[in-house]
C-alpha cells in the first residue's frame, strides 16, 4: 500500500537530474572505491613490469616498452595522484574512526583537502622525482 502522505518526493536519492545534487562528500567517497580500483590496476601493471625484467630482455622490452610509452606516463601519472588521494582520504576515515570531524563545515574542509592535497602532493613528486 502507497503511503499517501509521501506527497510528490522523489523514490531514490540516487535519481540524477533535477531531484538530486551529487554532495562532496558522496563525490569523494566514489572517488576513494574508484582510486582504490585504480591503484589494484596500476599494482598489476608494475608486477607485470617486474616479471618481465625478471623474465628476460625480450618480455622486459615489451613490458617497458609499455610503461615508458605516453600512455604508460598518463597512466603512472594518474596512479601517483590516485595513491595520494586514497592515502589522504584514509587518513580522513581514520580521523574520523576517532569519532571527530563530522560536522558539516569539517567534512567539506576535509573534502576539499583530500582533494586539493592529493593535486598538490603529486605535483610535488612529480618535481622532485
Amino acid at each position: 500500500m502507497a503511503d499517501v502522505n509521501r506527497g510528490n518526493r522523489p523514490l531514490s536519492p540516487f535519481m540524477l537530474g533535477p531531484y538530486y545534487r551529487p554532495q562532496l562528500n558522496s563525490v569523494t567517497s566514489i572517488l576513494t572505491r574508484i582510486t582504490g580500483n585504480a591503484l589494484i590496476v596500476a599494482g598489476l601493471l608494475i608486477t607485470w613490469w617486474l616479471v618481465a625484467a625478471a623474465t628476460g630482455p625480450e618480455a622486459f622490452e615489451t613490458a617497458n616498452g609499455v610503461i615508458t610509452s605516453w600512455f604508460g606516463d598518463i597512466v603512472m601519472l594518474l596512479s601517483l595522484w590516485a595513491l595520494w588521494y586514497h592515502s589522504l582520504a584514509g587518513l580522513r576515515h581514520l580521523y574520523w574512526d576517532t569519532g571527530r570531524g563530522f560536522e558539516l563545515e569539517k567534512v567539506a574542509i576535509l573534502g576539499w583537502g583530500i582533494i586539493a592535497g592529493s593535486v598538490i602532493l603529486t605535483v610535488l613528486t612529480v618535481i622532485v622525482i
